[in-house]
């Protein structure tokens, strides 16, 4: 707790999200007085207008940006065009906005989505140029990447303070447990959930089960952004990861073990498998500002499922 945040107007894009709202909780536990969460009914962040009346109404010394426009495979090959524009047009204006208005630090948050769809594994920043994203999810990617392109290209003209940093799968309480636009962990956690008490013998899950993926828990996300927020002062991409991975099959065969579904799993082969694996150098940030991931895999799933079952009937 270094008091940075006390005297500090902060604005949060996405701060109503999943992972917004644990980075407005931090900002609350370190002392921050004055945080502006922007809602949609009263601020599209797609139109010029309304983000210079965000400006203007917040006067922020601080953005820290994270909205964005989402979803898991099936819903960015239904909707590429509207993730490219809408995630690189708030990103860009913001930016621009932002810096037109003398704000003191801008963080872009982007996705590790944008690293080539065969990086060898552990992803290091130096990777993000050395080939095009995996094809399903590579609209949102490249919209996502190109604040790095803007953070570096206003650091250099303008000496403006903006940061770009790339957390991994996210995963946690509060989040998106939807069919449609949910992530893998909160997809499976329900469909074994559901798939127990109707008594259902098996789960049919896409592909082979055999990509790897990296997941963080959302609160270890959380303190790595405002970490950077507090001591991060580069355009150097920085990784917000754990640094381990695990295969989809293995992660369905932890899950089914936590919530105690005893059915068979199945695989539907015809379904894409999405990038064949994904894990994170995570040294560049423990290096520039000390941060390192503290939940486990296990633990976090524990609490994300105890978390679902008590809130489902809300969902």
């Amino acid at each position: 707790m270094t008091g940075f945040f006390a005297n500090r107007r902060v604005l949060v894009t996405g701060g109503a999200g999943f992972l917004g709202s644990y980075v407005v909780d931090g900002l609350h536990t370190r002392g921050c007085q004055a945080i502006f969460v922007p809602r949609s009914k009263d601020y599209d962040l797609t139109q010029l207008e309304d983000i210079k009346r965000l400006y203007e109404e917040c006067k922020p010394d601080i953005v820290i940006h994270l909205a964005a426009v989402v979803g898991g495979i099936e819903a960015n090959r239904k909707n590429p065009g509207k993730f490219f524009y809408d995630n690189l047009i708030m990103g860009v204006q913001l930016m621009e906005w932002g810096r037109v208005y003398g704000v003191e630090k801008f963080v872009a948050v982007g996705t590790v989505c944008a690293y080539p769809k065969f990086c060898p594994p552990p992803f290091h920043e130096d990777d993000l140029w050395n080939g095009y994203p995996e094809e399903t999810n590579a609209p949102y990617g490249l919209a996502k990447k190109m604040m790095l392109v803007q953070s570096q290209a206003y650091r250099q003209q303008y000496g403006f303070n903006s940061i770009f940093l790339l957390p991994v799968n996210l995963y946690g309480p509060r989040d998106n447990f939807d069919y449609e636009t949910s992530h893998v962990i909160p997809a499976l956690i329900r469909k074994f959930i559901e798939a127990k008490a109707a008594g259902t013998q098996e789960v049919v899950f896409w592909g082979d089960g055999t990509p790897t993926r990296e997941f963080l828990f959302v609160e270890d996300a959380a303190e790595g952004i405002l970490l950077a927020t507090e001591h991060y002062n580069e355009s150097l991409p920085v990784n917000l990861g754990t640094g381990s991975e695990i295969a989809i099959r293995e992660l369905a065969e932890l899950i089914a073990g936590i919530v105690d579904y005893r059915g068979d799993i199945l695989w539907d082969t015809s379904r894409p498998n999405g990038q064949p694996r994904r894990m994170l150098d995570t040294s560049r940030a423990k290096e520039k500002f000390g941060y390192q991931a503290r939940v486990s895999l296990e633990e976090g799933l524990r609490e994300t499922i105890r978390w679902y079952l008590e809130n489902r009937q809300n969902r």
